[in-house]
């Protein structure tokens, strides 16, 4: 069987939430429409952003999901968290010990959660 290799999130601005995630990310999409971008990750996944009213069939939310960032300590945790509040994303969650390690949740212009955590890092 084939791991998934696409994770797609629908969006209501496709143009809007392809500078935010270009920004976020460091890179330009690969390809990009008034309704569809596409990202390639360094892991091999691809990150694609759907416009919410053109996805057949229509979607609708069925629980929550986050894209989470492994990041190498605690250091890296609290350095992406201050990046990220200086760029305005809304903080969900200040960087908190957790069971998996120290751990931070920001949301995208759509509310979708990013997770910054650093394995076993307290």
């Amino acid at each position: 069987m084939q791991d998934p290799n696409f994770l797609l999130l629908y969006v209501a601005n496709p143009t809007a939430s392809t500078a935010f995630y270009a920004d976020l990310l460091g890179k330009p999409p690969v390809e990009a429409s008034p309704t569809f971008a596409m990202f390639a990750l360094s892991s091999g996944v691809m990150l694609g952003l759907w416009a919410a009213h053109t996805v057949v069939p229509a979607a609708t939310p069925v629980g929550g999901t986050e894209l989470a960032f492994a990041v190498e300590n605690a250091d890296a945790v609290h350095a992406r968290h201050a990046a990220w509040r200086a760029k305005g994303l809304p903080i969900l969650q200040t960087p908190t010990a957790m069971d998996f390690g120290l751990t931070f949740t920001a949301a995208d212009p759509d509310g979708h959660r990013l997770r910054v955590f650093a394995p076993g890092a307290a």
